[in-house]
């Protein structure tokens, strides 16, 4: 697939984005909680991966800008619509950024499902070594109102609300495979 396209998928571990951008054909470029740049060194390795901050809990205008950016330029964007790491490993509901993104770009909306990174499904030393981690891509979803110039409400909590639906459908089949 080629143009602009926001990839989405469930967070339950920092493994996740290593495991969603090594299983995606092109490369994602993601949004980091802002605290992960606190630690200069962390923050130099993100800055080298073209991850870049976002203020969770407010409005950030830099990462809307920067995500823009990004999909204006025909590039693809990762993001955990979750907007952090599921504690439980359940999908939690999502943030409206996702929707909002492909709504006002055209953007279309790749759902994935990351599998085999959530923390209790592993135990001890053996956490992370030989860790059967599964990363399944949908079809693209597009918005039928796509690049319109004032995005609704209603129509960006039913593309976040239809994203997680996606999302949870490429979950339960990932686990019966």
């Amino acid at each position: 697939m080629v143009g602009a396209i926001i990839v989405v998928a469930n967070h339950v571990s920092g493994l996740d984005p290593l495991a969603l951008g090594a299983a995606c054909p092109r490369p994602l470029r993601f949004m980091a909680k802002a605290e992960l740049f606190d630690n200069p060194i962390t923050a130099a390795i993100l800055h080298g991966l073209r991850v870049f901050p976002v203020k969770r809990g407010q409005v950030d205008r830099e990462a809307y800008r920067t995500s823009m950016g990004i999909l204006n330029a025909g590039e693809a964007l990762g993001i955990f619509p979750e907007g952090t790491r599921s504690k439980t490993g359940e999908l939690q509901p999502a943030h409206p950024g996702a929707a909002r993104f492909s709504l006002a770009t055209g953007a279309a909306v790749v759902p994935a499902a990351v599998v085999g990174t959530f923390p209790e499904h592993r135990r001890g030393i053996s956490r992370f070594r030989n860790a059967k981690v599964r990363v399944v891509f949908g079809a693209p979803m597009q918005p039928a109102n796509s690049a319109e110039a004032r995005v609704s409400r209603e129509d960006t909590d039913r593309l976040a609300h239809e994203i997680m639906e996606r999302i949870q459908e490429l979950i339960a089949a990932s686990m019966m495979a």
